[in-house]
């Protein structure tokens, strides 16, 4: 049985990535999406979002890079996101509880959000994305 605690270090993070993208890579809808991205590259991706979140949930600053190029071409839509969020979130709320858990939550809401106006904006706009 889990024990739901405070995200405190990075064993906590590396466990929500690792359980998130685990059920990512199973999903019906996400799956393919992220496969055929990412590829062989997961050992990568997820070093990658080790730090990512690590930087925003713990104040360790690991994390280099801009979030958004790497999504801006993906064949997604609103209820990619929707699916997304609602692994992530069974996922935090599975294993973690308190501030911490709560601004995992709240960050992959506003990630989503701004991920899709973005992706919808560049889409109707035939914009190139700014790099």
């Amino acid at each position: 049985m889990n024990k739901i605690k405070e995200i405190e270090n990075i064993e906590d993070i590396k466990l929500l990535v690792d359980e998130f993208y685990g059920k990512v890579r199973q999903d019906e809808l996400l799956k393919n999406i992220f496969n055929e991205i990412i590829q062989d590259r997961w050992p990568q991706h997820l070093n990658k979002m080790y730090t990512f979140w690590q930087t925003v949930l713990l104040g360790e600053h690991t994390y280099r890079g801009t979030p958004f190029p790497p999504h801006a071409v993906l064949p997604v839509e609103l209820e990619h996101f929707e699916r997304w969020l609602k692994l992530w979130t069974e996922t935090v709320t599975t294993h973690f509880e308190g501030e911490k858990a709560e601004r995992a939550i709240w960050q992959g809401q506003r990630m989503a959000e701004m991920f899709l106006s973005k992706i919808r904006y560049l889409r109707d706009n035939d914009a190139i994305p700014l790099y």
